[in-house]
């Protein structure tokens, strides 16, 4: 993506579910650790901002420490933090050698060797990058029934209410944070559980024989339910109590992706598929996902099942998540992005006028290579029957042979600086900063002659292109160039995960301001806020999207037209066309990942709604805050 949107943070929970001591003896004293280390690094595509991981020892003698947890904000978190674990194993060892095999010896001396293994891959939305805002989380307790650790990827539309219903209960939460209200959310129904079993036995047993009923009766399901109702937001959250039970929750929307795997030895999830496939060497048959609405809880004896613990919606799993977060060695994205590129095929011929001969295709890595590979099985498709037609026509001599020998011309006419970050930049900062994250390949273009495709995975801001891609393609000499996505247009923002929050970004939309002023309709943006006012006011309003209003009277091409005016630098000798992706041939790729909202508007819950509404509010009063 030429342009990087961030968030869709990475989780991994692992299970041993025979003794510690089973797996000492047959994969040696770090087997656990090591697979949560492979896991991490297969999905460090989600997270840059920083990482952490967590513990639980399921039995240690009493004065033991059960529960480690590490968590760093380093330029390479997952390497700096393995190696600190590394490094403190070494050193337990240094002295008491002859105890490396000893699993007893190793959980009462040794962090890091528990049977229930958490980590965390952050990509911050909103915060400064500090240590204190890593996940996971952890609520402290010394009943250990009452500790809690979570971490997730997720947001919340409604943090303020969450937040509010804590201070009703009388808690004195120490932030206003979406992961903050979850954690004590939580923590506040786990007590409850807690202390309901133990008013249950206080009359016939110690306190000692109820903590251990406590931890064999403990409803993580309940729990669950009663802490989760009230919550309108995309997420997959993962958590550990004190005493080893464990779980993975995942919305009723099914926003968020969760997927595990289980066997004899383990049970293991994830945010890809790919991570599970990697680390444990299965077949993705055998890794299943984790239902909307239910959460895999594994128990403290390691058996484990999926349950539901709130009403399902429709489901809307997040298609960003097949066109650009997700690892492409996953099967199914591989197939689905591939068709992306192979739906805007069409268009481009097109565009170009079909001039294949005279037209290089190239694409922005990284991400967009998998759907490139799409398009040109398109375009050589097309080729294909221009060849049979030329035949079947009686062409005959260099007309034929040169119809016979025509082929796609594919260039690396886009390279990306890997060792510079966009995303860590300000806004204030970014087009000084983006004009120098590209380079370009020369003396490849035949000036004033070639068309230039250039196929990326989504057009966000438009800034990228505006200030570094098209400035540099543009001095090759190209007759046209064409910027192709594989997304459709990027309209709302996002509340779920990603951060797409500041509808004043999106390039969509200040297309769409530009046509409002060419056709004089201005009077529908006084309009629509007072509908949004009116929405943000009430409740009930929540169930419309009002700034979809600002889009129906101009046409899909429209749009489109003007986002390629808004992003053609000044001064620019070629012709610029932007084409996109269509929402029918994006359902069409992606049939399962229905959650389209950034795109069509089409929020999942009521917060989505409240959030677009209160988006649009804020750009009319000049405020640059994020609406949620």
């Amino acid at each position: 993506m030429s342009e990087p949107i961030k968030h869709e943070c990475g989780i991994v929970l692992i299970r041993l579910r025979k003794p510690y001591a089973y797996y000492v003896e047959k994969y040696g004293p770090l087997f656990g650790i090591q697979k949560l280390y492979m896991m991490m690094e297969k999905q460090n595509n989600r997270g840059q901002d920083g990482a952490g991981v967590a513990t639980i020892k399921i039995e240690v003698p009493e004065g033991s420490r059960y529960i480690s947890r590490y968590r760093s904000v380093d330029p390479q978190p997952v390497t700096e933090i393995f190696q600190k674990i590394n490094k403190k194993f070494r050193k337990a060892l240094r002295d008491n050698k002859d105890k490396m095999y000893n699993p007893s010896w190793l959980l009462d001396h040794v962090a890091f060797t528990g049977e229930v293994l958490l980590g965390h891959l952050r990509y911050g939305t909103h915060g400064k990058n500090e240590i204190e805002n890593c996940h996971p989380f952890l609520r402290q307790n010394n009943w250990r029934s009452r500790n809690l650790v979570v971490a997730g990827n997720f947001n919340m539309t409604n943090v303020d209410e969450l937040f509010q219903k804590l201070i009703d209960i009388g808690q004195h939460p120490k932030e206003k944070t979406d992961t903050v209200t979850v954690l004590e959310k939580m923590g506040h129904f786990l007590d409850e559980e807690n202390q309901a079993i133990f008013d249950k036995y206080k009359d016939q047993y110690t306190n000692r024989e109820i903590s251990d009923l406590i931890e064999k009766e403990l409803d993580l399901q309940r729990v669950l339910m009663r802490a989760c109702k009230d919550f309108d937001g995309g997420y997959a959250m993962v958590g550990m109590t004190g005493y080893g039970a464990s779980f993975v929750a995942r919305d009723p929307a099914g926003i968020r992706p969760a997927y595990y795997y289980a066997d004899d030895e383990v049970v293991v999830a994830a945010s890809e598929k790919p991570a599970i496939k990697i680390a444990f060497q299965v077949d993705y048959s055998q890794i299943k996902e984790i239902q909307a609405g239910h959460a895999l809880i594994i128990e403290k004896d390691g058996s484990y099942s999926e349950k539901q613990f709130i009403d399902q919606m429709e489901k809307k799993s997040c298609s960003f998540e097949r066109i650009y977060f997700s690892r492409a060695s996953d099967p199914d994205i591989y197939s689905e992005r591939k068709k992306l590129g192979y739906a805007l095929y069409p268009q481009i011929l097109e565009s170009i006028q079909y001039d294949v001969e005279n037209t290089v295709f190239s694409y922005v890595p990284n991400t967009a290579e998998t759907a490139f590979m799409g398009m040109m099985e398109g375009i050589q498709e097309y080729l294909g029957k221009y060849r049979l037609k030329q035949v079947q026509d009686g062409v005959s001599g260099a007309a034929l042979e040169r119809a016979l020998t025509l082929k796609p011309r594919i260039e690396k006419m886009v390279i990306k600086d890997n060792k510079l970050r966009s995303f860590i930049t300000s806004d204030d900062q970014r087009d000084s900063f983006v004009s120098n994250l590209y380079d370009t390949t020369y003396e490849v273009i035949k000036k004033g002659v070639d068309n230039l495709v250039i196929f990326d995975d989504s057009i966000v801001r438009g800034t990228t292109l505006e200030k570094s891609i098209l400035r540099m393609l543009d001095k090759l000499g190209p007759k046209k160039i064409v910027i192709v996505s594989s997304a459709p247009q990027i309209r709302y923002p996002d509340c779920y995960g990603i951060d797409m929050s500041k509808i004043r970004e999106f390039v969509a939309f200040r297309a769409v301001l530009e046509l409002l002023k060419d056709t004089k309709q201005e009077n529908l943006l006084d309009s629509v806020l007072e509908k949004c006012k009116a929405a943000i006011n009430d409740l009930s309003g929540n169930m419309v999207n009002h700034v979809k209003e600002l889009y129906a009277p101009f046409s899909y091409e429209q749009i489109s037209a003007k986002i390629s005016e808004i992003v053609t630098p000044k001064g620019c000798q070629a012709e610029v066309q932007v084409i996109y992706q269509t929402i029918d041939n994006l359902h069409n790729a992606c049939p399962k990942h229905s959650g389209d909202w950034y795109f069509s508007g089409d929020y999942p819950t009521p917060g989505g709604n409240r959030v677009v509404n209160k988006a649009f509010i804020f750009f009319m009063e000049g405020k640059t805050v994020r609406a949620y």
